[in-house]
């Protein structure tokens, strides 16, 4: 197996045995990017440079402790991941370097300072790989609308790889990243994960800070994990969870050792059904091993219980009035002004006002989907329409809240599919929006309750399209989640798989 096929663990371990460094690791993967991005388009840029010099640049001991599960082993610790590359989705800050959020209107921007999650990568040891490619803002569910091309599903190159984080989920899936940051507003990093065969978590809202997170949506947004087992998932989890001061929405609540929660044992761990989510129109592939994966689990130890979430047919309605009305206040600040692109019609000299400048800038500068959920959301908070849509919606989204606290009483973890179907074609729903919407319709609650929730692999479909499963927990339940989901993932072989890319 070659160095970029492989995990973070098990690259831990070749490092500490001796049998591969940071600097073969880097090679490895610039080397598949060289060979593969050309068919995937996943990143929009890859720091070589800096890759290497750190790579080059860490120092193993020639004495390292054991990497037992839940260790406390030194520099290489279960919150270490010392000479491990990570890709960074392109609106989370890296100081000095390219953070545009594949929108025009931030073509040139370089960050004064790292994200939160940067700079505890960095602690770590991690290698900062470069930014792979989303949807503009985070708009949409296919990364189809950024202003860099469309990515590529790795099973499928006539399909998409879901979105918004589907240059994250597309990089780990093909092998050119070992693991990724994404982030999850309705379920960007759940959707990509399953369309693409790897594991994606969102985490409770507050778990993870935001700052330095170019806001979409700032009540619903989470950075979070893409990686290639749920083993990974949990490393990257221990770096990057914790309080933050500089985040207003930070929990300060402490932050287990994730990796304690990976034990091949449900047994008596109460599963949620929720019926609702079981819907005419879905997918017969997607049932049928979302089904599967449910009786699998439930023969090694779970007790299936129905749970109802009776709400969740208003999710998508609620969804798209708060996302799109808090879209609309936080890209107000795009406007040409103090930083990023500016109309070429306008230099300090001209004549014409300050309000045609911003409308060339924002008209030229922002994307189609863009411009249409700035739209959106300006109606429903403008005077007249506030109360009868957003208040409404924000009152509707605590009663989805509560189904999930009602829901939990009775169960440690509800199970679902992630997606309805499996990836589409590329330009199959992009002049539809609302049947792209429709494709995080299994997602979107969890943001609005503000819960985790992690998409695994379960299945495949007879045309060798990726199918994921849903596993939705309490607030601040990771541990349960992750219980789970190891379990699961090691009494099957869906995470080994890997695409050809010819």
């Amino acid at each position: 197996m070659k160095l970029y096929e492989m995990t973070a663990h098990e690259l831990r371990d070749k490092i500490k045995n001796g049998e591969g460094t940071p600097l073969d690791i880097t090679e490895s993967l610039l080397e598949r990017i060289d060979k593969t991005d050309k068919k995937i388009n996943a990143f929009i840029s890859v720091d070589r440079e800096r890759m290497r010099k750190k790579a080059s640049s860490i120092q193993i001991p020639s004495s390292i402790p054991p990497f037992a599960k839940g260790g406390v082993g030194g520099l290489l610790a279960t919150t270490s991941l010392q000479g491990i590359p990570v890709a960074i989705k392109d609106n989370i800050c890296v100081k000095g370097e390219n953070t545009t959020c594949a929108s025009k209107i931030l073509s040139d921007f370089k960050p004064p300072y790292n994200a939160t999650v940067i700079d505890k990568l960095e602690s770590a040891g991690a290698i900062l790989m470069g930014k792979v490619n989303m949807d503009e803002f985070a708009f949409g569910s296919s990364t189809e609308t950024s202003c860099y091309g469309i990515t590529h599903n790795p099973w499928d190159k006539m399909r998409i790889p879901g979105g918004s984080s589907g240059g994250s989920a597309a990089a780990v899936a093909s092998g050119e990243a070992i693991m990724a940051l994404g982030s999850d507003t309705g379920g960007s990093i759940r959707q990509p994960a399953s369309m693409c065969g790897v594991v994606g978590l969102k985490p409770t809202y507050g778990r993870v800070s935001r700052y330095g997170l170019i806001a979409f949506a700032s009540s619903l947004d989470q950075i979070g994990p893409i990686t290639k087992d749920v083993e990974d998932a949990a490393l990257l989890m221990n770096v990057i969870a914790g309080y933050d001061e500089k985040d207003s929405t930070s929990a300060d609540i402490p932050v287990p050792d994730y990796t304690k929660s990976l034990i091949n044992n449900i047994r008596g761990v109460k599963l949620g059904i929720p019926k609702e989510y079981f819907i005419k129109g879905m997918d017969r592939e997607v049932e049928e091993s979302v089904r599967g994966a449910i009786e699998l689990l439930e023969s090694l130890g779970g007790e299936c219980v129905e749970v109802s979430l009776p709400h969740t047919e208003y999710a998508i309605s609620v969804y798209y009035l708060v996302a799109t009305a808090e879209a609309s206040s936080n890209l107000a600040r795009f406007d040409g002004v103090k930083y990023g692109f500016r109309s070429s019609q306008f230099t300090v000299h001209s004549s014409q006002s300050l309000m045609d400048m911003y409308n060339a800038t924002r008209g030229e500068g922002f994307g189609s989907e863009a411009k249409r959920r700035i739209i959106l959301g300006t109606y429903a908070l403008s005077a007249g329409y506030y109360e009868a849509y957003y208040l409404k919606a924000q009152k509707v989204r605590n009663m989805l809240k509560m189904d999930f606290d009602e829901a939990f009483k009775k169960c440690d973890c509800i199970l679902t599919p992630t997606s309805p179907t499996p990836a589409f074609k590329i330009g199959e729903k992009l002049n539809d929006p609302l049947a792209m919407y429709l494709s995080d319709i299994f997602t979107i609650s969890a943001n609005l309750a503000g819960i985790p929730a992690m998409s695994i692999p379960c299945g495949w479909t007879n045309s060798g399209l990726p199918i994921g499963l849903q596993i939705l927990a309490a607030p601040f339940g990771e541990e349960t989640i992750f219980k789970v989901a190891y379990t699961y993932e090691q009494n099957t072989e869906w995470h080994r798989m890997r695409p050809r890319i010819d």
